[in-house]
């Protein structure tokens, strides 16, 4: 049957991951460094991915394509917890498709055993067209897993440190900071201290993955951190990094980011800036698990 799908144009697509979270459904997940439509069952056809990217990757089209289920999407999204539920019903509320939205809530009534919240107070909810989110309720967690649908880089995950520390005081583990600011959008790349510096372009998260992340990776070093994810205007982080090479002759780019996918948009921003410009400088790539250990550190 032909009806609309997403269409995702590869070579614009970043692999940023921002399209993700804003697909309900789970029909997008990054794969390879690229967002992909994984299953013509799961995409509405509505586009709310497409307001989320930053790149312009995504448009709509009207194709042959397999019927849109929505016992396949809830079954999927169940552990996603009541916000997201609510948030994906609504939107089929809005949208007109009240047999889809029937669907979803006949499937929730029958997997009560399966869900911590009351489906009926939800419909109540979705009919009087409250948008407040509900709080206090603690959505049912996979194991970690790559494979799972959702943004791998959002999805909450839990676990307990596997190392012991022998520290006694904050004394012990001194600050390796060398200046301020540190948030990319706020440094200036003609400022003094980057002349002739190594520079460490650290993902948000890594900091507080890694135990060591001070005495590690940032001793000697100037530091910039970003989220290719949630910052904006990445397109001058670009250009950023490409005027520290070229006016302030960086000696040396150690990129650390965590192993998610949308992660891995730092490390293209810093290899697009490289190759833009006009002098050469060394790239080294660090990759951290999620649970602080380094998965792969290699010059690149």
């Amino acid at each position: 049957m032909k009806r609309t799908v997403v269409k995702i144009d590869e070579e614009r697509c970043n692999g940023c991951g921002a399209c993700v979270p804003g697909c309900h459904e789970g029909a997008l997940q990054v794969i390879d460094g690229k967002a992909r439509l994984i299953s013509d069952l799961m995409c509405d056809g509505l586009g709310a991915c497409i307001g989320q990217c930053p790149m312009n990757a995504i448009t709509l089209e009207e194709r042959e394509a397999e019927p849109y289920d929505e016992v396949k999407v809830m079954s999927e999204m169940i552990f996603k917890g009541y916000n997201t539920i609510y948030a994906h019903l609504k939107h089929l509320k809005d949208h007109g498709m009240k047999h889809y939205m029937q669907q979803g809530i006949d499937f929730l009534r029958a997997n009560r055993s399966r869900i911590d919240f009351d489906p009926e107070e939800l419909l109540h909810r979705l009919h009087n067209g409250t948008d407040s989110p509900k709080v206090n309720v603690t959505p049912i967690v996979k194991t970690h897993q790559h494979h799972g649908n959702g943004c791998p880089g959002s999805r909450a995950v839990s676990f307990s440190p596997t190392k012991e520390t022998n520290y006694t005081s904050v004394e012990d583990t001194p600050s390796q900071l060398r200046q301020w600011p540190v948030q990319l959008h706020l440094l200036n790349p003609a400022a003094g201290y980057l002349a002739n510096a190594d520079l460490l372009m650290a993902a948000d998260c890594t900091a507080y993955a890694v135990g060591n992340f001070h005495n590690r990776f940032l001793a000697g070093k100037i530091l910039a951190i970003a989220c290719p994810k949630l910052d904006n205007g990445t397109d001058i982080y670009v250009e950023k990094i490409r005027r520290m090479i070229d006016e302030s002759r960086i000696n040396t780019i150690t990129v650390i980011i965590m192993e998610v996918p949308c992660c891995r948009g730092l490390l293209q921003m810093v290899q697009k800036a490289v190759t833009e410009a006009s002098r050469k400088v060394p790239v080294k790539a660090i990759i951290v698990s999620i649970q602080g250990e380094i998965l792969s550190e290699q010059w690149i």
